[in-house]
């Protein structure tokens, strides 16, 4: 099975702590780039569909409440999340090795 691009970005922000939406955002720009920005409505229909398949969840952990917005919600990655996560990047580097193979890629 092969994920949404922006299923496996909330995925890769949610692999390293719990965040509220703003803050996955933030984290897949930081990891993928302008090309990996992820608008507020795409981000909130994917985390829609990633709850109610288990992926993610709501965490009950939040920062100090002088730091934090009652507002926020917070979403954690699930044991189902990160082996969904894990397969889907095993499929991604099996391509890039394909890509590597025939020369496609350059870089190592």
């Amino acid at each position: 099975m092969s994920l949404r691009p922006v299923e496996f970005q909330v995925l890769l922000a949610l692999s390293g702590d719990d965040r509220h939406g703003y803050s996955i955002m933030q984290e897949a720009a930081r990891l993928g780039g302008d090309e990996a920005r992820i608008e507020p409505g795409t981000l909130y229909r994917a985390l829609h569909r990633m709850l109610r398949a288990g992926w993610v969840a709501e965490s009950g952990r939040r920062p100090a409440a002088d730091v934090d917005d009652d507002r926020r919600r917070y979403y954690r990655l699930t044991p189902l999340g990160r082996r969904v996560a894990a397969a889907e990047a095993e499929r991604l580097a099996r391509l890039v090795a394909a890509a590597r193979a025939n020369r496609l890629l350059t870089r190592a």
